[in-house]
């Protein structure tokens, strides 16, 4: 059999192993085995790849894996469960980095020109992989809160900037594409290079934190896009599909996420959505109504159907081996629980539950937003742990608001709501929640870790 041939096949079965593992991955139940099949397609296509006759040189290739692994290895150990949506963000960013890389050696590796046709498809590469990078770097910041506010970031002019910015690029490539041979294809290269890093900066600083998972996921396709041109410009079929794979599933995610938000898909790609409505915002009527411990254990305690909503403050607090003990404590009381999860909770999606099934809580027991809220009259108690905008009525009720327009969990529903928070601090959109003001909600202060074991130490006390 040639080599040729043998490639070909790999790649084959390697794009198999992709589309079953993305397959896989579309339940929480198989999404681990999705994984592993999906990394052994991936490392059999490399295997392949270093086989290939026109590899001269094994040396930097090496070299880059084991630094490459170390870095990976190091990350995965070292970032908490709270951090995971920050290393998402990053890991997007030095996928479309690559990408521009790759754009960057294959242009300067040949100087005799590319054509229209290679030259769109450098400059769609390298555009594409900036965006990326300084957007993934800009998410990143906002959500570490570093060097960067979480908030929005407006200013006077910025349709007008960012459609400038856009036009140079769109100028600057189309030189390009013309004539990559002249002596000025070089600075074109590198100006439409600079102004796409801009515009990555200019896309995601007015998206507000609230609304990031949003934007990792569309990062995550651009990253899938620019794979998928990069592997045009070396001619690779395995790299085209691969990417192909990740930026649709990147877009079905975002159009997902969208509509569990309310959001319109055009002003995701334009930047800039998610902020208030001019005008003046809704009056807060009433006051938080504080309760202490051993109130609220007496309330789960006589209730028979309690929800519980997890949050990015659970997250944080590291709380989720602590709400399945006080889970398993209120089944044994004889009440029936259940966990509504919100398609945004925490900071990317799926962030709650990975980390309740972390703690071995059954996804049985993890309900969609959709299937929890017409049963919500019927629940005794609603435990909100750590979360905040996913269940402000606000964004029912008040049109001036960020949140206007985002579906939510409709915990104010219930007959009795148990808010555990660390303070009377806003949310990450940075607006008052008005459930906490309503009649039937309580805050129980404090860390929530050290809650929940002193409520399950309660029901051990008085079993």
């Amino acid at each position: 059999m040639e080599l040729t041939t043998l490639i070909n096949i790999v790649y084959i079965l390697s794009a198999i192993t992709f589309i079953l593992g993305f397959k896989l991955m579309s339940s929480p139940v198989s999404a681990k085995r999705g994984n592993i099949i999906s990394a052994v397609g991936m490392g059999a296509a490399i295997v392949v790849t270093l086989m290939d006759t026109h590899v001269e040189r094994f040396e930097f290739i090496l070299g880059g894996m084991v630094i490459g692994t170390a870095i990976g290895l190091l990350f995965a150990f070292r970032t908490p469960m709270t951090g995971m949506p920050q290393m998402v963000g990053l890991l997007n960013g030095f996928g479309g980095l690559a990408s521009l890389l790759v754009a960057w050696a294959e242009f300067h590796a040949h100087p005799e020109g590319q054509g229209v046709f290679g030259g769109t498809v450098l400059w769609l590469t390298a555009i594409i992989g900036s965006i990326t990078f300084s957007g993934s770097l800009i998410a990143w910041a906002k959500l570490e809160e570093k060097f960067i506010s979480g908030k929005p970031i407006m200013y006077t002019g910025q349709q007008f900037v960012t459609g400038a910015v856009l036009f140079g690029i769109l100028a600057t490539g189309v030189l390009f594409a013309l004539d990559t041979v002249a002596p000025e294809a070089y600075r074109y290269f590198a100006l439409f290079t600079v102004l796409a890093f801009i515009i990555g900066i200019l896309l995601v600083i007015p998206i507000g934190g609230a609304d990031m998972p949003v934007v990792i996921c569309l990062l995550n396709s651009y990253s899938g896009m620019a794979a998928c041109a990069s592997g045009f410009i070396v001619q690779n079929n395995l790299l085209i599909v691969a990417g192909a794979l990740v930026g649709a599933s990147g877009i079905i995610l975002t159009l997902i996420m969208c509509k569990a938000m309310n959001r319109s898909v055009a002003n995701v790609f334009l930047g800039g959505f998610g902020t208030p409505v001019p005008g003046a915002a809704a009056q807060v009527v009433g006051e938080m109504k504080e309760v202490k411990i051993d109130r609220a254990y007496l309330m789960l305690e006589a209730a028979s159907k309690v929800v519980i909503v997890p949050g990015y403050g659970m997250a944080v607090s590291q709380a989720q081996h602590a709400v399945r003990e006080l889970t398993e404590a209120l089944e044994k009381n004889g009440a029936e629980v259940s966990f509504a999860i919100h398609p945004v909770a925490g900071r990317m999606p799926g962030h709650m539950n990975v980390l309740l099934a972390e703690a071995n809580i059954s996804y049985d027991a993890m309900v969609e937003m959709d299937a929890i809220n017409p049963t919500m009259d019927t629940v005794d108690v609603c435990m909100v742990i750590g979360a905040n905008d996913v269940v402000n009525p606000a964004a029912q009720e008040d049109k001036t608001s960020p949140l206007w327009g985002m579906p939510i969990i409709e915990a104010s529903r219930a007959r009795t709501v148990i808010v555990m928070k660390r303070g009377k601090g806003k949310g990450f959109a940075g607006v008052e929640n008005l459930l906490f003001f309503r009649n039937n909600c309580r805050m129980l202060y404090g860390d929530a870790k050290g809650s929940l074991q002193t409520l399950v130490s309660e029901f051990k006390g008085g079993s």
